[in-house]
């Protein structure tokens, strides 16, 4: 269990988070859009207004970097590895985590593909947002399996410094707590890890 400044400090982090969704949730107002079921709205008014700001696809090509051209067939062959990344990681879920006593994430909580529906983008900035939406919230997704798997099998924080590390790396035993470590082993792993 975390000491206690480390978890006023987890406290105060997940505070903060909650102030940022509520952010956003005040954006939601200020650009008139509506989000029910997983779906969008925006007023008539509004969807007029971002299709007059599209960039039309031909001109959208013309005026890109020669550069980003040539270097788009790399970033698109990614979805090769991403694809069987996303396949072996959600096998290794649904497999292991049962016997592990993990309980189960939902990948639709980080995999999020909805940009693509604004009226402003063309086609190919759709097409790259539907990409890097997948993308990203999939690598999210795998961080998260991750994290849990460490929670459950390896929960000490490293010597050195982690840049990023994920939530529930501030609750892990410190490094060289030897004590904390032994004491906490078994009561972790009878317990259906969050």
């Amino acid at each position: 269990m975390p000491n206690t400044t480390v978890k006023d400090l987890i406290d105060q982090f997940n505070q903060i988070k909650q102030k940022l969704e509520n952010e956003v949730e005040q954006k939601r107002t200020q650009f008139n859009y509506q989000f029910n079921k997983n779906k969008v709205s925006f007023e008539s008014s509004l969807r007029l207004a971002h299709k007059k700001l599209k960039t039309g696809p031909l001109r959208y090509l013309f005026g890109a970097n020669p550069l980003y051209i040539i270097t788009a067939p790399v970033i698109y062959a990614m979805i090769v590895p991403l694809l069987l990344l996303d396949l072996f990681a959600s096998l290794y879920q649904y497999s292991c985590f049962p016997i592990y006593k993990i309980k189960k994430i939902k990948r639709s909580d980080y995999i999020v593909v909805d940009r693509h529906k604004l009226g402003y983008l063309n086609i190919f900035e759709k097409f790259n947002c539907v990409y890097c939406g997948y993308a990203n919230g999939l690598l999210s997704y795998v961080s998260e399996l991750a994290s849990l798997t460490e929670q459950h099998w390896c929960p000490i924080k490293h010597a050195s410094k982690v840049n990023n590390p994920h939530d529930r790396y501030w609750g892990f035993i410190d490094y060289g707590d030897a004590d904390g470590y032994v004491c906490q082993l078994d009561a972790r792993k009878n317990k259906p890890q969050t």
